[in-house]
């Protein structure tokens, strides 16, 4: 199993980084190897990914999730995948991300990258363009999912508003 934890302040207010970050959509577009991330419903989201050349899918469950502080997740079935992002804010206008996953690479590609830390730089880079891409915006995302989620319990609470042309 590899674990990663890293973390990245933003320039954003945190209910600006949280509700980018419930835009599972979006990712394709700061992290590295994600192709696709279709969101089945509130908990549920389908990956698409490319590791070493690979390429793997698998569906998540959300199994916890407090609006402005903390989404987590598993995989429910492919990758063995799990992890949570917290928010932390710092002052009005910034936030720090936290972001700790455990994966168990597949195959003798994926283990070797391990081992030589694919897997921390890619989620370093992740985080670094993720800040960039916030803070490049220019406006607050629009239409993140406020509703709860606790462990064993399932959604408790939250409506999911829709922005034109994006699902969440």
């Amino acid at each position: 199993m590899s674990q990663v934890i890293e973390a990245v302040e933003v320039d954003v207010p945190v209910r600006a980084a949280y509700d980018q970050w419930t835009r599972f959509e979006t990712f394709p577009r700061f992290m590295e190897g994600v192709e696709r991330v279709e969101q089945q419903d509130d908990t549920r989201t389908h990956w698409e990914i490319s590791i070493g050349g690979q390429r793997r899918e698998f569906d998540a469950v959300i199994t916890e999730q407090v609006p402005d502080e903390r989404v987590a997740w598993k995989s429910v079935d492919g990758t063995t995948h799990a992890g949570v992002v917290t928010f932390h804010r710092l002052d009005p206008q910034h936030t720090r991300v936290t972001l700790q996953m455990e994966t168990a690479p597949e195959g003798v590609v994926e283990q070797l990258g391990d081992k030589l830390g694919v897997v921390k730089a890619r989620t370093k880079g992740d985080l670094k363009r993720f800040k960039q891409f916030i803070e490049d915006r220019g406006a607050p995302p629009e239409g993140g999912w406020r509703g709860e989620v606790r462990p064993g319990q399932g959604k408790v609470a939250g409506d999911r508003p829709e922005s034109p042309g994006e699902t969440r």
